[in-house]
């Protein structure tokens, strides 16, 4: 079971467009969003946070987020898309993806909001979260994955992560 859990937000993506995106799942990042998130991820780069399993939403945005990532980390192989991840992701559905990923310890999951604030929230046991677009947050657990059971080690605006990009 993961000791570490990533909560990575995906980037700034297109608004809502019938014409553009007759789907919510296509909207793609924007221009903006796709130059942001390669500086996020030389942030997590400089993190040095040793990834093990990259596991993302099938959303564009997401999914687009998340190649950026791997890429700059040099996880390609170990990026996996998982349906789940896609819409109302929770602790129900984080209980299942998990054990499909054995000897992980080190997890990124890219999702979507709300989910993401609410499922750190309840892993911490409780309190209000704020994942922003491009945020990071770092939950870790000495046993297993449960609710109340992790403590959140920090959570990243994506300014720090920028920040930190730049350096």
């Amino acid at each position: 079971m993961p000791t570490s859990l990533y909560f990575l937000r995906h980037g700034e993506a297109a608004a809502p467009d019938d014409s553009k995106y007759p789907r919510d799942f296509d909207r793609p990042l924007t221009k903006a969003g796709l130059r942001e998130m390669l500086c996020i991820a030389d942030g997590m780069l400089r993190l040095q946070l040793e990834l093990e399993r990259i596991i993302t939403s099938p959303l564009v945005r997401a999914q687009q987020t998340a190649e950026i990532v791997a890429d700059l980390l040099n996880l390609r192989k170990q990026l996996v898309t998982e349906e789940r991840l896609g819409c109302g992701f929770d602790l129900r559905k984080l209980s299942a993806t998990l054990p499909e990923h054995p000897g992980c310890e080190r997890v990124l999951l890219v999702g979507h909001e709300p989910d993401f604030s609410t499922l750190v929230s309840e892993l911490i046991g409780g309190g209000e979260v704020a994942m922003k677009k491009a945020g990071l947050a770092r939950v870790d657990f000495a046993e297993k994955v449960a609710r109340g059971r992790g403590q959140l080690v920090w959570l990243l605006a994506p300014k720090v992560l920028r920040t930190l990009g730049e350096k």
